[in-house]
């Protein structure tokens, strides 16, 4: 459960955008959508190793 604790005087509003950041931060939609379709596990393998080559190569690009 996500627990906002809200001070005296706060907005609502201020207190939803906590809230939609937390519930962002627990990745409960990102889940959902990943669940929602079967994914081979071979193209998942794929698709985080070409990330981790992407990501690589942007770190070796800013040492530069």
């Amino acid at each position: 459960m996500i627990i906002i604790p809200v001070k005296e005087g706060e907005s609502i509003d201020r207190a939803l955008k906590k809230y939609k950041r937390k519930f962002e931060k627990t990745g409960v939609v990102k889940e959902l959508r990943i669940r929602q379709k079967f994914t081979k596990p071979s193209v998942v393998s794929r698709e985080e190793r070409l990330k981790a080559i992407y990501v690589q190569q942007l770190r070796q690009a800013e040492e530069n």
